[in-house]
């Protein structure tokens, strides 16, 4: 009887991790941001780890900024048994409201290190 609970636990462990995984890799998730305002600018810090150069757009809208891509890490070793997977992979998209307007001219985005950074300078109303 004990061998039947053991292989039921192995069971129920194996499916968790199986569901954990695909979950992980298959549904949206969203990277997190900061968002600070500065006396001329509106400022955006994205984490996207592991994400390439090409992994990913940004999307400027009047009111809104979208940054949608997808993050692709190695793939275990068929051998590898998780005991913890809470790095999100697969397709990804943020969407952020604008806090105010902006001078859309003068946009600035650099990428380094993992972190997206996104200066939205203020719209001085002299258009």
């Amino acid at each position: 009887m004990v061998t039947g609970s053991v292989t039921t636990e192995r069971l129920l462990e194996e499916l968790w991790q199986s569901e954990r995984l695909r979950m992980l890799m298959e549904s949206r998730w969203r990277p997190d941001a900061d968002i600070y305002e500065t006396a001329s600018a509106f400022e955006i810090v994205v984490d996207l780890a592991g994400v390439g150069d090409d992994d990913f757009e940004v999307q400027l809208f009047e009111d809104a900024l979208v940054v949608e891509g997808q993050r692709r890490l190695l793939a275990p070793r068929e051998s590898a048994v998780y005991h913890a997977a809470s790095i999100r992979q697969g397709p990804f998209r943020l969407n952020l409201s604008l806090p105010g307007p902006i001078d859309a001219d003068r946009v600035e985005a650099h990428y380094d290190r993992g972190l997206l950074r996104v200066t939205l300078p203020k719209d001085d109303g002299d258009r």
